[in-house]
């Protein structure tokens, strides 16, 4: 097989993640089957789907002829697992991130697929090895992690696991490119694979901020809003959901080291089921839409450096494995994030021995012995 032989996709899961994949595939010309388990939750997807291309028609981002074409021939939604695999020659699965659920969506769709059929999961952290064990079709099996909003985001991370075969991790690279977006090859199966595994200690920092009251959520997004993120690290856990972020430190906690697990602040928020935007109500008011922050709290109480710091720390950790280059860690970071700069640019300037004094001392100060610099950062190799 080749990428031409992919005509027909099949999309499980029609969710914030579902349907946005469902829609590059759509306008890159595949037909694509649409599934969730219930009417309603096809319906808001394709709901959504038509709603975002009635934007790009009017930007003339996508022409009238092809958003008929979409709307007319191209788009099957449906209900039925196996009768959405049953012609698919690509599958990529969507739905929610519980470990059981994949396992059993993938074992259906085995039976129901036919044997040439390529299964790809969107997971953002779990082992796609894990997953692919439970089909008969291992070297079939590949992750295609696409970030939100997919419509909008240019990554795409293109995972090997233990078995995949060359020839699906090629189809699945150039599927990526005929989609119209940036794939940065996973040489190995490590849980958060690139831009979730190197950004994850910053969100152990955060809790540690949080926790012991260093400083306020919206005084930390200030600094970073001033610095030109369109949105500061607390809202975006807010924004994405709290439990989204405490299901993920839950996973690496488990499968990476325990330094991971979710802070006692941002665990009461979930206990409490103060997940953010979709409750309206989580480190930040929403039920009046976006928080405002005043960017006059802007705060000196932490240094945004020290974020980058453990960051890369991390990215230096998986480049060691094997998984990617510190180049593909740089080039997923600024597609997954739309930072203009990568983790890797960003510390290039600072010395070797001020990089490792700045971790010893966010390890002792905080106890996270995932903070403790590595060797590639003691001998300065982030820097040739």
């Amino acid at each position: 097989m080749n990428i031409d032989d992919i005509k027909t996709v099949a999309v499980i899961g029609a969710g914030d993640m579902g349907h946005g994949i469902a829609e590059v595939a759509l306008i890159a010309g595949y037909k694509v089957y649409l599934r969730d388990i219930k009417q309603q939750f096809v319906d808001r997807g394709v709901e959504r789907i038509f709603a975002s291309l009635e934007k790009l028609v009017s930007k003339n981002k996508v022409s009238e002829d092809q958003y008929k074409t979409i709307k007319n021939d191209l788009l099957v939604p449906c209900t039925d697992l196996e009768e959405a695999v049953s012609k698919a020659d690509l599958v990529i699965e969507a739905v929610p991130e519980i470990m059981e659920l994949k396992k059993e969506t993938f074992q259906i769709m085995d039976s129901a697929a036919p044997a040439h059929t390529i299964f790809a999961s969107n997971t953002s952290t779990m082992k796609i090895t894990e997953i692919a064990s439970v089909t008969s079709r291992p070297e079939k099996v590949l992750g295609l992690h696409y970030f939100n909003p997919a419509i909008i985001m240019k990554l795409v991370e293109v995972i090997r696991a233990e078995k995949t075969s060359d020839e699906t991790m090629q189809i699945g690279y150039d599927f990526v490119l005929k989609n119209n977006k940036v794939p940065v090859r996973v040489k190995k199966d490590v849980p958060g694979f690139i831009v979730n595994r190197v950004q994850a200690p910053s969100g152990v920092l955060l809790n540690c901020i949080l926790d012991e009251k260093i400083a306020e959520p919206d005084e930390v997004d200030a600094v970073m809003r001033k610095l030109g993120m369109p949105m500061g690290p607390y809202e975006i856990i807010d924004y994405t959901g709290i439990d989204i972020s405490y299901h993920g430190s839950t996973y690496f906690a488990q499968s990476i080291h325990p330094d991971f697990a979710m802070g006692k602040t941002l665990t009461a928020k979930f206990e409490a089921n103060e997940l953010g935007k979709k409750t309206g109500k989580g480190l930040f008011d929403w039920s009046q839409g976006r928080p405002n922050i005043d960017l006059s709290r802007a705060t000196d109480k932490f240094d945004p450096m020290d974020l980058v710091a453990v960051n890369a720390n991390e990215a230096t950790k998986i480049v060691a494995l094997g998984v990617c280059s510190l180049d593909d860690v740089d080039t997923a970071i600024i597609n997954a994030t739309g930072n203009p700069m990568g983790l890797i640019a960003l510390i290039k300037g600072i010395e070797p021995a001020a990089l490792t004094e700045r971790l010893e001392n966010l390890a002792e100060k905080f106890g996270k012995e995932i903070f403790k610099p590595t060797q590639a950062i003691r001998d300065g190799l982030y820097r040739q």
